[in-house]
């Protein structure tokens, strides 16, 4: 017998719970592409869209997931020959790091581990052991979904300034835009990717670019830009099809403005300490797991752990197996531990991840820890008691 029918959930760090509204707004006859209703929904979208980043910049819209995206931003930013850094703090850095070889451009790797942030004392060591204009690009991710870390992103401006390092600085926000708070104008983010299917809650098939002037200056001393990924045209189109080098992301268009009008309306600082609180529930949760057998938080310093995914260590093959057994039996569905594999452990079966990112609330939190910590008693994995309590405590204290 299973006890899985009924209304699935899907706890992984993206594609996250799509909200009914926004199910709804999309499920309708296709649109005029050429005027009217579409080409003004889209127009609304770059403001609000730049509300969320907390940037007056510009923003451009592509078909594409957040892969996609990170070619976008190399192809408008660096050229093959030309170097860039690249700091890296879990899988995706790395993932930017091979597309950006992969197109011709020179890459230096600064690895800070998968269990905590960047260093900018050893940024600024690497940095000045260079010809200060070496590097036409610094790369980071804000929150690298394989990890769960977050960075310091204005502690990196501030050392490039400090030091008078003329590359832009990128920043990947696929796994923290609309979760964990993020100032692109405030931090000196020169370009941000994004894409719509964690924090924006709409299904996977657009991403964002977003860049400063200063970007857009860089961009025009680039010598051979992809015609389908050059920012230009959509961002300052003549016609509506230049916004997507062709035929619009209808749908996706319209989910998209729904799921903004809700970001909006709940104000994107609650967002923000709504996806604190629920995480700080969650943690709370494994720490009174983990005061017997083997389960861990990835990353050790709270203020090094993102908003929007948790990875969590259960040593052996456990990861794999809770998984299964909640996917299985319950109705329930956690990450896989990517990018997480070593030695001991090749597949990564030791870790799991939880998503809590996007539409997400208490009663979805405490059914997550609740299941979670059924499936421990499945699999007899030993841990410790009162992880529902400890959360409860926090999320009836607001």
């Amino acid at each position: 017998m299973t006890l899985s029918s009924g209304q699935n959930y899907l706890a992984i760090p993206g594609p996250s719970v799509i909200p009914e509204v926004v199910l709804r707004s999309m499920h309708r006859a296709a649109p005029n592409i050429y005027e009217g209703e579409l080409i003004e929904t889209t127009e609304s979208l770059i403001p609000d869209l730049n509300y969320v980043a907390r940037s007056s910049g510009h923003v451009a819209i592509y078909i594409a997931n957040g892969h996609g995206i990170w070619e976008a931003a190399l192809s408008n930013m660096v050229s093959a020959g030309e170097h860039i850094l690249v700091l890296a703090t879990g899988r995706f850095a790395h993932g930017w790091a091979e597309m950006a070889r992969k197109m011709g451009v020179k890459v230096d790797i600064l690895d800070f581990g998968k269990n905590r942030a960047l260093d900018i004392q050893a940024l600024d060591k690497k940095l000045n052991s260079e010809v200060i204009t070496k590097y036409k690009a610094i790369l980071m991710t804000h929150v690298d979904t394989s990890t769960s870390v977050k960075n310091d992103i204005a502690s990196v401006r501030k050392k490039l300034d400090e030091i008078e390092c003329p590359a832009l600085l990128a920043v990947d926000c696929i796994a923290s835009l609309a979760c964990d708070r993020f100032e692109m104008d405030d931090w000196g983010v020169d370009i941000m990717v994004a894409a719509c299917q964690k924090g924006l809650m709409v299904p996977p098939g657009i991403g964002f670019v977003f860049f400063n002037n200063r970007a857009k200056e860089r961009q025009k001393s680039l010598t051979n830009i992809s015609s389908y990924w050059d920012w230009e045209p959509r961002v300052n189109p003549k016609l509506y099809y230049e916004y997507f080098c062709g035929t619009a992301p209808t749908h996706h268009i319209f989910g998209l403005r729904t799921a903004l009008d809700m970001i909006k309306h709940e104000e994107i600082e609650n967002t923000w300490k709504r996806h604190e609180t629920l995480s700080r529930a969650i943690w709370a949760a494994i720490d009174s797991w983990s005061s017997v057998g083997e389960i861990s938080l990835n990353v050790k310093n709270p203020s090094d752990r993102s908003h929007a995914v948790t990875s969590i260590r259960l040593g052996g093959e456990n990861g794999t197996r809770l998984r299964q057994w909640l996917q299985t039996k319950s109705g329930l569905t956690i990450g896989i531990g990517l990018g997480m594999s070593d030695p001991e452990d090749p597949h990564g079966d030791g870790y799991v991840r939880f998503g809590h990112m996007g539409h997400i609330n208490t009663q979805m939190i405490m059914a997550l820890l609740g299941t979670v910590e059924t499936g421990f008693r499945a699999i007899g994995y030993n841990h410790g008691n009162g992880a529902l309590e400890a959360a409860s405590e926090i999320l009836s204290s607001i």
